[in-house]
């Protein structure tokens, strides 16, 4: 069974497979995802683009986007044959492309046709099917909205819910006002535990620090933080301790660049520019002195030909004199 208790969201653009790697370096147990990967994509495009992933980014989860259950079925068999640990249907995507798909948040609006999606990939696998989705959409956020729509999916064999604890507004607000303007309100994910004491219910939303998610886990199973944990990695560094009671000794900064190094020389040997690793990186000096420094020198240098892991170690020099 995955030990949910800490997650880092799935975050369109972020948590690609090369944050991944970088936040596997930080923390052993915290549960990752994968960017929403459609159907489509899986279907009609290149799946080893989407799939691949390094194996010591386990504990893994897929993450879908769909609204056909035999493309959702089949989509989660591939999961399954790649090795993923956990497949998960977003149910909470506010954006105008996922919308006109009908697929993501609006789908809240239609528990039966979830219900089924849920049934068709629970068939069709023997990993846990999740899903992440809203306290409610637009007109249809209440209470007993969000009761009755996780009682649906829980009677179609869901046992885990994620709940983003904002609700999205679909008509009027961007995407990116969607993740602010409509407020939180954990106190709709706590009342979920307390109906549906079979179902792990895991909360995101607003959670910025470990001491924000032991809070949380005194009334829900799981904590899920997504922008934090990409801008400012560095607040998981004690999460196998805290979360887990894993007490392993913990790497210095430094420490987890110089263990970046052999992956970034194994993909630059594969094509992969070093730009599309160093991104992921440029939170870990975060709120640290020398932190513009190390941004300023990756930026600018991470996208120039023939860029290797020098460049992250140049970028370090000034920041020598802390961990």
């Amino acid at each position: 069974m995955l030990n949910r208790r800490l997650s880092i969201a799935p975050m369109l653009d972020w948590t690609d497979r090369y944050f991944r790697y970088f936040a596997r370096l930080i923390t052993r147990h915290t549960l990752l995802y994968t960017e929403m990967i459609t159907t489509a994509a899986l279907l009609h495009g290149d799946p080893d683009r989407f799939l691949a992933f390094d194996p010591q980014e386990h504990p893994l989860a897929l993450q879908l986007g769909g609204n056909d259950p035999a493309d959702l079925a089949a989509c989660s068999r591939m999961g399954q044959e790649w090795g993923y640990d956990e497949i998960n249907l977003n149910l909470g995507c506010p954006s105008n492309r996922v919308q006109s798909g009908q697929f993501g948040a609006c789908l809240m609006a239609e528990p039966g046709l979830v219900a089924n999606l849920i049934k068709a990939m629970t068939d069709a696998v023997t990993l846990p099917v999740t899903v992440k989705h809203r306290t409610g959409i637009d007109d249809m956020d209440s209470y007993p909205h969000l009761c009755d729509f996780v009682g649906t999916l829980f009677d179609a064999g869901c046992r885990t819910f994620i709940v983003h604890a904002r609700p999205a507004w679909l008509l009027g607000l961007s995407p990116q006002q969607n993740r602010d303007i409509p407020p939180l309100n954990y106190d709709r994910a706590y009342q979920l535990k307390k109906d549906f004491p079979g179902a792990e219910i895991v909360i995101n939303g607003g959670i910025k620090s470990l001491t924000d998610a032991e809070r949380h886990l005194e009334r829900v199973d799981g904590v899920m933080i997504g922008r934090e944990a990409y801008r400012n990695p560095w607040i998981l560094i004690d999460a196998d301790r805290r979360i887990f009671n894993d007490s392993h000794p913990l790497p210095t900064r430094h420490e987890i660049i110089d263990q970046l190094l052999p992956f970034i020389a194994t993909e630059i040997g594969k094509g992969v520019p070093l730009s599309r690793i160093a991104r992921h990186a440029m939170g870990l000096f975060h709120g640290q002195p020398g932190a513009r420094g190390w941004r300023r020198h990756l930026s600018e240098n991470g996208c120039k030909p023939g860029a290797d892991g020098s460049v992250m170690l140049a970028a370090a020099e000034n920041t020598r004199h802390f961990v």
